[in-house]
């Protein structure tokens, strides 16, 4: 879902599919999560999503530099009931890891690479899904990874 925005545009025009920035990755993962916590109301994201209200209402507002990628996962399953917010961020993980050996990087290349603080060991625990990874870091590794494949 989220590294859809590389692959095929996905509506969002900013994203150059050759030389994905960064934030340019962020802008569009906002928009995609601000526009489905907007078909949502609060009390469905926290009730149904998990988020706390603070989180929802920074997913209404466009705030989701530091939202996880399992938080804005089950917001757009909350706005879209054919989605599961587990399958989608295994499935951005994987992505991820498939992008990884295409590019014949490792995590500390990644990490040298990012603007996030991150060493390659919290690069590969966020890969694997033993921490949590921020939209903000997903954009930072999924830029460094778009480049590098040939």
């Amino acid at each position: 879902m989220f590294y859809e925005v590389v692959e095929d545009g996905s509506g969002f025009d900013a994203v150059d599919a050759d030389e994905p920035a960064a934030a340019d990755l962020l802008d569009a993962f906002e928009a995609m999560v601000t526009e489905a916590a907007a078909n949502v109301e609060v009390d469905r994201l926290v009730g149904e999503a998990g988020l706390s209200e603070a989180d929802a209402t920074a997913a209404r507002d466009g705030e989701v530099d530091g939202m996880s990628v399992a938080d804005a996962a089950a917001v757009l399953a909350a706005a879209d009931s054919d989605r599961d917010a587990d399958a989608t961020v295994a499935e951005v993980r994987d992505h991820l890891l498939m992008g990884m050996a295409t590019a014949v990087l490792d995590v500390d290349a990644i990490a040298a690479k990012i603007d996030a603080d991150l060493t390659g060991q919290e690069v590969q625990q966020a890969l694997e899904g033993r921490t949590a990874m921020t939209l903000g870091q997903l954009a930072e590794i999924l830029a460094v990874i778009e480049r590098r494949k040939p």
